[in-house]
């Protein structure tokens, strides 16, 4: 599918939080994905409120773009090869046809775009009546954090669930922050070439 909405809830974890989810409900294994994410030089992604990102999972690459949308996250989605993958990576990137027609709506040629680093996450997943529940650990510039993550058909089925795990375990519910926020904010903190970028 090249096009889909996202409606999810989520929030960051303390360890001792992720660990009894762990131990409470039914997840496997974890599963270990990994982000690699994109930007231009003047921040234009975050300033659409957009994320650009390629995921390596069970040996396969996916470029999504995620954009807002007013039932959750618009995502738009272009396999690659690992050819092309590498060829991200290394700073000559391959135009594919769904992200780069939302891309150019935006004024953003894949020119512009460049690779700064990777987030890795083991996440365990099971689903329930319709209800997916995804428990990450998550690596990216020599920090560790553990976040929860709730997606469901629609948004009343989605917050129902979410609340459900926060009443449960008693934790708290806080303004949520994604993974590609989370990766630059800590970029732009401890890199002074960006010290007059927000985040």
């Amino acid at each position: 599918m090249a096009q889909e909405i996202e409606i999810e809830y989520k929030v960051l974890l303390t360890k001792t939080q992720y660990e009894r989810l762990a131990k409470n409900l039914p997840f496997p294994a974890a599963m270990t994905q990994v982000n690699y994410y994109f930007e231009t030089d003047q921040f234009d992604l975050k300033r659409n409120g957009s994320a650009l990102r390629i995921r390596k999972k069970n040996g396969n690459y996916v470029l999504t773009l995620k954009e807002p949308h007013e039932e959750g996250i618009l995502e738009t989605h272009d396999k690659l090869t690992k050819a092309e993958f590498f060829q991200w990576i290394d700073g000559n990137p391959v135009a594919k046809p769904h992200t780069m027609e939302q891309l150019q709506k935006k004024g953003i040629e894949i020119e512009q775009l460049n690779y700064y680093g990777s987030l890795t996450t083991e996440r365990k997943t099971f689903t329930e009546q319709n209800i997916a529940y995804f428990l990450d650990k998550s690596y990216y510039l020599e920090q560790t954090d553990y976040e929860l993550e709730i997606e469901a058909p629609t948004q009343k089925q989605a917050l129902n669930a979410f609340l459900n795990i926060l009443e449960t375990y008693n934790i708290e519910q806080k303004e949520p922050i994604t993974k590609n926020e989370r990766f630059f904010r800590l970029l732009v903190k401890t890199h002074d070439d960006f010290s007059d970028v927000q985040f």
